[in-house]
């Protein structure tokens, strides 16, 4: 009697498990989905977010859930990733929105708008400040969702053929640049070029372009700018803190399963502390070789700087009579800049200040091993 109950129980428990073995498949989903990134993969940071994102959306599905990255090129052209996923040809891309200015001057907001907010202030906007709101009007557009994904930090001012000394000297320039900065410049009769990361080389070494700028020290070198122009500027203050945007076709977004969602959110916060992290470890030694082989470090004079603030915000005025998207961001975003501005003058900007000062013998010198 034992026998057969112990037989007649192990019967249900095997009936049990063919009903839920099907269930936990259901509840796990074999996805596949392609991304097309902006970037090549030789810049191994900036297109590196992309393969954070993929392998830990796998590791956290026990790789149910998986994502295939391909550089600028392989699927779509590295200016191009916004069309790809807003017209399913891709599922998903990691790009800079601010490369889509052309479709709406809002896009800069995305990622960075001139003598705006630095890579703290950006996070502390996008996630406490009204800003991923504010921008899902705008992707909503495009049946796109939009999830930060990477940030450079504070960027260089770029490569330069010839000095900067007054802004007069800015007049007829060919320049590549991104985002809203190139209409900056051409208030100041600079003549802008959007171009894709590994078509700027060519460009610069064949002179259809007399200056451009990319990232900082660790891709610049990597990317051989200094081979071909001797000037290096900074600061990048069209880029104090740029963030790239994971984009997803909303369609898609939609049919995943809501833990799937959660995955790629969190694996795409990941990314945005790590490109970061990795861009303030990497460029320090990455400066020192370029000044060391003949890089010309340089500082934008301050008229220079002056002119272009000028040149922003004048621009951001003509903007909102253009954009109905920038006119409604713009005014909340210009007040919590102008408020991070007032705070970050107190605690950060007051110990940056004596910490970088020259200072004394003692103080300079390198900790005794």
């Amino acid at each position: 009697m034992k026998r057969r109950a112990f037989l007649q129980k192990a019967a249900v428990g095997l009936a049990a498990g063919t009903v839920a073995a099907p269930a936990i498949a259901q509840a796990q989903p074999a996805i596949q989905w392609r991304l097309a990134s902006s970037f090549p993969k030789s810049l191994d940071t900036i297109f590196g977010a992309a393969d954070i994102v993929s392998k830990r959306v796998a590791e956290i599905t026990e790789n149910k859930f998986q994502i295939r990255t391909f550089a600028a090129g392989e699927i779509v052209p590295g200016l191009q990733v916004l069309d790809a996923v807003q017209n399913g040809t891709v599922e998903c891309g990691h790009t800079a929105p601010y490369y889509y200015v052309g479709k709406d001057p809002a896009f800069a907001f995305g990622t960075a708008v001139p003598f705006g907010l630095n890579a703290r202030q950006q996070n502390a906007w996008k996630y406490y400040g009204g800003g991923m709101d504010a921008l899902a009007l705008l992707f909503k557009d495009y049946n796109v969702i939009h999830i930060p994904c990477g940030n450079t930090g504070a960027q260089m001012g770029g490569w330069y053929r010839k000095e900067i000394k007054t802004v007069a000297d800015l007049k007829g320039m060919k320049m590549r640049i991104g985002g809203l900065a190139g209409q900056v410049l051409a208030k100041l009769g600079v003549v802008a070029q959007q171009l894709a990361g590994g078509d700027i080389y060519p460009a610069l070494e064949r002179g259809t372009i007399d200056a451009a700028e990319w990232v900082g020290p660790y891709d610049d070198e990597k990317l051989g700018f200094n081979k071909v122009a001797k000037f290096y500027y900074y600061p990048g203050w069209w880029e104090g803190g740029p963030e790239l945007s994971l984009l997803i076709n909303e369609k898609k977004w939609a049919e995943l399963p809501k833990h799937y969602q959660a995955a790629l959110e969190a694996s795409c916060a990941e990314a945005n502390v790590h490109m970061v992290a990795r861009y303030d470890a990497k460029n320090p030694e990455a400066l020192k070789r370029l000044v060391g082989g003949g890089t010309q470090l340089r500082l934008f004079p301050r008229p220079v700087m002056e002119a272009c603030e000028k040149a922003a915000f004048e621009l951001y005025d003509e903007l909102s009579e253009k954009s109905a998207h920038w006119k409604r961001i713009y005014p909340a975003w210009r007040k919590f800049r102008d408020e991070q501005y007032q705070w970050f003058r107190v605690a950060e900007y007051g110990f940056d200040n004596f910490a970088y000062s020259p200072r004394s013998k003692a103080a300079a010198a390198p900790a005794k091993k």
